[in-house]
């Protein structure tokens, strides 16, 4: 018999065990794998960042609905009435945001129509508390915390912490984690079968952490502060104000406590986003200071006018209830 012969009839004389209970497995699993891999293969507008994400934008704003009703629960007894000043002012601001940001979504291809789940209209909730915090879930549903109001001084600065916000939800940032915790639920599931003592999972947890979702958390952070100062400044809001609010939590910051390494944290070093404001600005400053600035001009001094009428109204409810 010659050597090919011989090759060749030991290839078909596979003990079916192996066949069918290692090989045809092993194939089929590599196999949808790829299709995987090449399904939720994605790209983040404007970064082009690659990423995988196996969600779909409508899941993820059937998700933000749920989880809007469960914080207008949590928060019950402490949201501000919407004719409120920080609920007034908060709604305006966020509007031009959110038309800079359906206008972003059309831009980079996420919607097609006006029916499309990232056209839906914004929600805005104002919670009196001392935390200094906003968030924006699928679904278009704003909060804001009042300790913001600590940083955010002015409306600019109130835009370039909403534009921040809005670009987490513009970059499907949820989506995103939620496909994360789905893979790495499957791959914990294959290390428990490969090792059933645990101890290759007691090793992937804290490895998985450091490696993948925390790297993970920083970049999504950093991705929504340049896409944040590109909405503001779309929306006639001065982008530098975000430096200028990030600058205050990091002087609040160093007088509290000491912050923990980057590489351990969810979020970038105050210094770190510093930085990329000074690398994105002559973009934003651009956008700003398009067609001489004259366009900028007029939406500001309307804004100008807006707040004096909610002001004037504000006034004149505070006499009435007097």
């Amino acid at each position: 018999m010659s050597l090919r012969t011989y090759a060749s009839s030991s290839k078909s004389d596979l003990p079916p065990y192996i066949k069918y209970g290692f090989i045809v497995p092993i194939t089929g699993l590599t196999m949808a794998s790829v299709y995987a891999y090449f399904s939720c293969l994605d790209y983040v507008p404007y970064t082009n960042r690659k990423r995988l994400i196996c969600t779909n934008p409508q899941w993820e704003h059937e998700m933000g609905h749920r989880q809007y009703k469960e914080f207008i629960q949590r928060f019950q007894g402490d949201i501000l009435p919407t004719n409120h000043r920080a609920s007034v002012t908060v709604k305006r601001v966020g509007s031009r945001i959110a038309a800079a940001a359906q206008n972003f979504s059309m831009q980079y291809g996420q919607t097609k129509d006006a029916n499309n789940a990232t056209m839906s209209p914004y929600t805005y909730t104002v919670v009196r508390s001392n935390e200094a915090n906003a968030f924006v879930i699928p679904g278009n549903h704003v909060f804001v915390l009042t300790g913001l109001f600590r940083y955010a001084h002015n409306e600019d600065e109130l835009a370039s912490v909403l534009g921040h916000e809005m670009a987490h939800n513009l970059a499907r940032h949820a989506g995103e984690r939620v496909s994360e915790n789905i893979l790495m639920t499957i791959l914990s599931r294959l290390v428990l079968i490969l090792d059933p003592t645990g101890i290759l999972f007691t090793l992937l947890v804290p490895a998985q952490q450091l490696l993948i979702a925390l790297p993970h958390s920083r970049e999504h952070e950093i991705e929504a502060d340049q896409i944040g100062i590109v909405l503001a400044s779309e929306a006639c809001y001065d982008p530098r104000s975000a430096k200028i609010v990030f600058s205050r939590m990091k002087e609040d910051g160093d007088k509290k406590s000491v912050t923990p390494p980057e590489f351990i944290s969810t979020h970038p070093g105050y210094d770190t986003r510093l930085s990329y404001f000074d690398k994105w600005m002559p973009d934003a400053l651009e956008r700003y200071d398009r067609e001489g600035g004259s366009k900028c001009r007029i939406i500001r001094e309307e804004m100008k006018r807006a707040r004096k009428l909610a002001a004037a109204i504000h006034n004149d409810s505070e006499r009435r209830s007097s």
